[in-house]
């Protein structure tokens, strides 16, 4: 989404910021700015537009201090212009911030409650008026964040500085990437620095310490102290980057598919920032489209693999949201189908690479039929992005492992957007019901970020898999591609058979493969058929299955069964059940073929980007 980068040096770091923050362009932005402790007090230099323009200011108005903090911003919460650019500040602090705050608006109430004012149309502002707040109230710096963040609600990493402070920058990480720096000066003094990955602190250090989940940070120019989520003090791992730090990186992950797994959080709010009004509480697609859904009586979609699953979602979607019928077709059947395509319908194609042959050939199909093409894509200069009529970028980054991770969730993220601003468009969806869709959408990435945190009982969990031959997934409704989905993941990278089926098709005839020997896992959302799941749960009970329920609490209750295990995920709203619950489908193939000692990465037979039939 957003990059941050901060510096506690012995020389004046206005030039080391934005080299910083050049290195971090690649992520996007629309506006950019920087902070510094000048004299004691905090001076600011922000612009709209890219780095050039952030250089005239700095040039017209030069910064000398030698602590600072830097920031290029997605637009999230507000225009994107000089007023709602980061660092946002007040007179004792100043603030960036990647992610999003979700429960803004009533810490902003509360604030305003108290006499404070809003300059700003974003959420990051709240977290420097309330961190601000506390310092009015008589904490330092370091206790009023510390009583800060727990009231904080998302998936967000932050850093601090804080006027009279000239050797204190905090830094805390929920959800999102933050990585410490350690160095020296040419003189040898200390230099600490902060960055959103190491590929922003490359130039100046060759030792970094990945935050984990939940930690914050106090640096000063000695070094830096680190606190886990209940405030303890803890030692992190230091790991030497050099080269490594120069191209795509694995981090502190072993693989990059784990890597990939654990970024979805900030990567699913980078396309929500592109895609939704927050501020608003609707959709705004970034650019008009050539059609209007209002005038379409039919949509078809066609992708292969894990990007046809994700349009197999989208279905539920358009149908659901915006009663707009949706036929759905694997691209390699599609384009030798020679379906019947009416003119000026709508085709719309998804696919990480945007290269891929059967998908671009079914493009081309639909093309030249006459009919409107929208690609889906990750790549937004590929083949299919340039021949489509539209193409809307996932923004999900470079996905290096083959099994697809974050670029699906992003797709299913972009694909719940079209489909709002479908019924809207097609009058289906009030403006208060988009509202509620849009509230549960920027809900996401912090429930992600949640699900993370059942990462350890999957990994107990994926060594009983890795004991099976076989293994079943059962899901209804949105749930059931996520069932397919599971099992795709699963075979692709353990080699273990496995099967996605609609619940409802169980006594149909994949009963008759369940005995104590089969793990069955049950995608399950307590939503309005969960009672249908459970009734097909019972049913695997009965003969002696091995029950694996990925569901919520009130589900798990509510079923009332043994199960071999139960991962236990969020209360949320059912409509954004499948971004959600990819993370723990994703996590169980993984810590499965870890076990097992597979090419996880790299699985065999398989290639990133299929360009031939």
């Amino acid at each position: 989404m957003c990059g941050i980068v901060g510096i506690v040096g012995q020389d004046a770091v206005a030039d080391g910021l934005i080299e910083a923050l050049r290195r971090l362009e690649y992520r996007g932005y629309d506006s950019a700015g920087i902070a510094t402790l000048e004299h004691g007090r905090l001076e600011r230099r922000r612009a709209e537009g890219k780095l050039v323009n952030l250089r005239t200011r700095l040039e017209e108005s030069p910064l000398t201090g030698t602590i600072g903090i830097g920031h290029t911003r997605w637009a999230t919460h507000g225009r994107p212009n000089e007023t709602n650019a980061h660092p946002h500040a007040t007179a004792r602090l100043a603030v960036v911030h990647n992610g999003i705050i979700e429960n803004f608006r009533e810490l902003k109430a509360e604030l305003q409650g108290h006499g404070v004012r809003f300059e700003s149309e974003t959420d990051t502002e709240v977290v420097a008026q309330l961190v601000s707040h506390l310092m009015d109230g008589g904490l330092d710096p370091v206790a009023a964040v510390a009583a800060a963040l727990p009231r904080l609600r998302g998936a967000f990493a932050l850093g601090f500085v804080f006027a009279g402070h000239d050797d204190l920058l905090i830094g805390a990480r929920h959800g999102a990437p933050l990585a410490i720096g350690f160095g020296q000066d040419k003189s040898g003094g200390g230099e600490t620095y902060l960055g959103s990955d190491a590929l922003a602190l490359a130039p100046f250090t060759e030792e970094i310490t990945y935050l984990e989940e939940g930690d914050w940070a106090v640096l000063s120019r000695a070094g830096a102290e680190i606190h886990d989520l209940s405030g303890a003090v803890v030692l992190r791992e230091r790991q030497r980057i050099v080269a490594q730090a120069f191209r795509v990186e694995k981090g502190n992950h072993r693989h990059f598919m784990g890597k990939e797994i654990h970024e979805q959080p900030e990567v699913v709010g980078r396309t929500l920032a592109h895609y939704v009004d927050l501020s608003q509480g609707r959709v705004a697609l970034p650019e008009a489209l050539p059609f209007d859904f209002r005038d379409l009586s039919r949509l078809s979609i066609t992708a292969c693999g894990t990007a046809y699953y994700a349009g197999l979602v989208a279905k539920y979607w358009f149908e659901k949201l915006a009663r707009l019928p949706v036929e759905i077709d694997v691209a390699s059947e599609a384009r030798y189908r020679e379906p019947p395509l009416e003119r000026d319908g709508l085709t719309l194609v998804i696919s990480q690479s945007g290269e891929t042959a059967d998908t671009l050939a079914s493009l081309r199909y639909a093309k030249a039929q006459g009919q409107h093409t929208l690609a889906v894509v990750n790549v937004p200069t590929s083949t299919i992005a340039r021949e489509a009529s539209a193409a809307v970028p996932t923004l999900a980054g470079p996905e290096i492992g083959v099994a697809s991770t974050k670029a699906f969730s992003c797709q299913l993220t972009v694909l719940l957007c079209l489909a709002i601003a479908a019924g809207r468009a097609r009058g289906t969806l009030s403006a208060e019901a988009e509202r509620g869709l849009v509230d549960a959408l920027i809900t996401v990435p912090g429930l992600m970020a949640d699900a993370l945190q059942r990462e350890g009982e999957v990994e107990g969990l994926a060594r009983e898999i890795a004991k099976a031959r076989d293994v079943l997934y059962l899901g209804r409704g949105t749930a059931y591609p996520m069932a397919l989905e599971g099992a795709l993941k699963l075979k692709e990278i353990s080699y273990i058979h496995a099967e996605g089926y609609a619940a409802g098709e169980l006594k149909h005839g994949p009963i008759a493969l369940i005995d104590e020997s089969v793990p069955v896992i049950v995608i399950a959302p307590h939503d309005a058929i969960f009672e249908k799941t459970v009734s097909n749960m019972q049913e695997v009970a009965a003969r002696g299955g091995r029950i694996i329920l990925i569901g919520d609490a009130k589900g798990a209750a509510a079923a009332g069964l043994d199960t071999m295990a139960t991962v236990t995920m969020p209360d949320l709203d059912p409509v954004v059940a499948p971004i959600v619950y990819a993370v723990p489908i994703q996590l169980i193939a993984y810590h499965t073929a870890v076990f097992m000692g597979k090419d996880v990465d790299q699985p065999r037979n398989l290639a990133k980007s299929v360009t031939v039939e």
